[in-house]
Formats: C-alpha cells, structure tokens, sequence
C-alpha cells in the first residue's frame, strides 16, 4: 500500500488526481469489520492465529536495539508496539492506524504497560510521510492481507522511501497457502471474512515479488507458521 497513499484493512476507492497523487476516500473498515466487534479483537487474534508464536517470532527477526525508531504500520491495538518498546526502552517507536477507536485501546493498553510509544492517527499520505520522518525498522502485521493490489504496491513503495538507507522491513501476514489444509482453513476463515479477491492475492504468495518489485532487496521468508486460519509468514527485506 509512487507516492506515499492512505491505508486501511480493507481496499478502498481509488481515484488519480491531475497532481498525479494518489488518494482515497477517507474511510476504512474496523478492525474484525464492524466498530462494536472492537472490544474483542485482541481476544480474536490470539485465538485465531497462533499469535504468540507468530509474534514471538517476528520479534526474534526485528531484536529492536536501543538506537532503533520503529515504525508499525497498522499498528491496531498496540500489541506488537508494546512488545517492542518491552524487550529495548531506549529504541523509539511509532504506530499509525486510521481507526481512533483501536488506538484509545492501544494508548490504554501502553499506559498499563508503562511504555512510552507514539500513536498517529490517521492515513499514510504525503502530509503524513513528512511528518514521520524516516526509520530503522518498519514492520507491519496482518495488514497486507486485507488490501487491494495496488495497495500492496504502494505501502511497500512507501515503506520503502520512510526507511533509511539499509533499514529493514518486516512483515508477519498471511501468504503462500501452501498445503490443502491450509487453503481450506484460509478459504474458510479468513477469505468468509474478508472476500476473496484482495486475499487470495497473499494466498498465491504474492509477497516477496511485490516486496522486490518495490525496491527492497535481501528478500527472504524467514518463517511459516500454521495456524487454524491458515499459515503466516514472516517476511524480511533491506531497503538500499
């Protein structure tokens, strides 16, 4: 998910202005889809997905050290955020997500944890990129699955132009199906959800051209992990 363009889960209206900007409706769907099923995301995703395995495993790839700014794109609740602000405090992290709803959760949940993160609400445009500066690490989690192809192409372009020269990009989301049962599991849960024509782009295993594609290189799917809704990968890159 050129120049740098709103994200959301789920894909939204595009339209190409005269500027030759890109832009979107200013809308995105709740995490879970509907805004009331928010309160229980956190509970979903760890039952659903393996998620302290998976997470375990994408801080084993990031190790944030104390020289480290982090940027979570997508960052929902704060799961990941927190985690990494726990296992360096003096690495500074950033999340954004368009979702203000999820991210009183997120700065609640911080607070309990009393770790010092950066929260940003809103999209990932222009205004934005300027605002953020530039990064270490970015990572992102199950967000790529949700979002339209041109989606992919743009967040990566421009994850690619926040980070530094030899940052690194990390991304823990659904891809390669790669056995009947995993199809069926992602089939049945998350393409019920979610529809089938922006995911079945992941389950294909679209990724890691879309990451070279998009300028990174010392591409490498470093982990699969199985899980009841089909498997995760983790997904590691150098920007230049």
């Amino acid at each position: 998910m050129s120049p740098w363009t709103h994200f959301s889960r789920k894909p939204l209206n595009y339209t190409r202005e005269k500027t030759g900007i890109m832009s979107q409706e200013k809308n995105f769907t709740p995490a879970l889809g509907y805004t009331a099923l928010t309160p229980i995301y956190d509970l979903a995703v760890r039952a659903l997905t393996r998620e302290e395995t998976w997470r375990s495993e994408l801080l084993e790839q990031i190790r944030p050290s104390q020289s480290d700014r982090i940027l979570d794109v997508g960052c929902g609740t704060g799961s990941l955020a927190i985690r990494m602000k726990k296992i360096n405090t003096e690495c500074e992290v950033h999340g954004i997500d368009p979702d203000a709803a999820i991210l009183t959760r997120a700065r609640k949940k911080a607070n309990a944890a009393n770790v010092d993160i950066t929260f940003h609400n809103g999209f990932l445009h222009p205004n934005m990129l300027a605002q953020l500066g530039r990064f270490s690490k970015i990572v992102s989690s199950l967000v790529f699955h949700q979002t339209a192809l041109d989606s992919k192409r743009d967040i990566l372009e421009s994850t690619r132009k926040l980070l530094l020269p030899g940052g690194k990009l990390y991304v823990a989301d659904y891809g390669l199906q790669r056995t009947p049962l995993m199809r069926t599991l992602f089939r049945c849960t998350v393409q019920a959800i979610d529809g089938v024509k922006d995911t079945q782009h992941n389950a294909n295993g679209c990724m890691p051209e879309l990451v070279a594609t998009s300028g990174f290189t010392s591409i490498a799917e470093a982990r699969v992990i199985p899980t009841p809704t089909g498997s995760i990968s983790i997904y590691t890159a150098i920007r230049p």
